[in-house]
């Protein structure tokens, strides 16, 4: 009855002028939404929504940057939203029309302001880590009972690299949320900007990439699922789509997530509106519509990455809100790092190294 009430409540408040605007254009990531999301919000709204999908931050930046895009909402993750924000990308959110922001949890949205001043252009979608999946038996297989499976040494350490080698590596396709991690694990400041730091984090690197398969940032879900790649450093909630994934294909592939004790990215994925976007009402109702706790609910239990509504705990299911890789406990939060905003100088930089450890020249 609650969620009928509620989703009558929203239906009502947006009869004019949003409804009178019948679409809205979603740019999101992929294998990040519930099944279920858009039918309820079309059906409680009348707003017809195109749902287009991306893989990677630098993907929805370039859009973003050659203007007039055509989408109305967009899901930046923060390091990237800050610089959007001061490229002038993004409107101020029109937050009398978004009462459901007063379900944000104040700490977080604390962090994610950070990022983007005040809050003003932005609300938290959902947030993870960056760590490694793996495949439990095939690595066991490799480097026995005692790999160190709660180390960046797992995939950093050319050792173990070599001995997993054959039954596949893949890494991100993104150097900003790969090498924070690898210059921690050098005992490096993550967020470094000095050059001699960050040739250190790409030498290290370099030193695994003969033995890494791919740099991709969604192919992995599916390869860690079928038992294609036994390792991944990836996303949070990814990795547990692919170990859920592999459950109900009954493979045997059983599938472990670590955040290595050396720590790693705590990033927010932002949800935003371009300030070009051609139904920003229809956006400012969708970012309303998904901070209800029953629909973020739906969203963490399908996608496994936790969201920012304390309220949707209840409703969430207690295996994920239990599992101390998606909550983690607070000694874990205190070995996470934000993610760093690099200047045009230290941009050039770590693209032009990644470009050189990607292709291995």
């Amino acid at each position: 009855m609650t969620r009928l009430l509620s989703l009558t409540l929203v239906s009502v408040a947006l009869a004019s002028p949003v409804a009178a605007q019948q679409t809205l254009n979603i740019y999101n990531w992929s294998d990040y939404i519930a099944e279920d999301t858009i039918t309820k919000f079309e059906e409680a709204t009348g707003i017809k929504v195109v749902y287009d999908v991306y893989d990677s931050n630098e993907v929805l930046e370039a859009k973003l940057l050659a203007g007039s895009s055509g989408y109305d909402l967009v899901v930046p993750t923060s390091n990237f939203l800050q610089r959007q924000v001061k490229a002038g990308i993004y409107m101020p959110l029109d937050k009398a029309k978004i009462p459901n922001l007063g379900n944000l949890d104040p700490g977080l949205m604390k962090s994610a302001a950070a990022y983007d001043a005040g809050n003003a252009h932005s609300a938290i979608y959902l947030w993870g880590t960056t760590g490694i999946g793996y495949n439990i038996d095939k690595v066991a297989e490799r480097l026995g009972d005692a790999a160190p499976t709660d180390s960046w040494s797992l995939v950093l350490d050319p050792a173990n690299a070599a001995k997993l080698a054959d039954c596949g590596i893949s890494i991100l396709d993104s150097a900003v949320e790969v090498m924070p991690g690898v210059l921690a694990w050098l005992g490096l400041p993550p967020d470094s900007t000095d050059p001699d730091d960050i040739e250190k984090a790409m030498a290290a690197l370099t030193a695994i990439r003969p033995y890494v398969r791919y740099f991709h940032s969604s192919q992995y879900i599916t390869d860690l699922a079928n038992g294609e790649v036994c390792l991944s450093i990836g996303w949070s909630g990814d990795v547990f789509i692919a170990m859920d994934r592999a459950a109900e294909a009954g493979n045997g592939v059983n599938i472990g997530y670590t955040i290595p004790s050396e720590g790693t990215l705590q990033w927010f994925d932002m949800m935003a509106i371009p300030a070009d976007a051609p139904h920003p009402d229809a956006a400012h109702a969708f970012i309303n519509f998904v901070l209800q706790p029953e629909i973020i609910a739906d969203i963490t239990n399908y996608v496994f990455y936790p969201n920012a509504v304390p309220a949707s705990k209840e409703m969430i299911d207690p295996e994920i809100t239990g599992d101390p890789a998606i909550y983690p406990p607070q000694e874990v939060l205190d070995k996470l790092f934000p993610a760093t905003v690099y200047d045009a100088r230290t941009d050039r930089l770590i693209n032009r190294l990644w470009t050189q450890v990607r292709t291995g020249q």
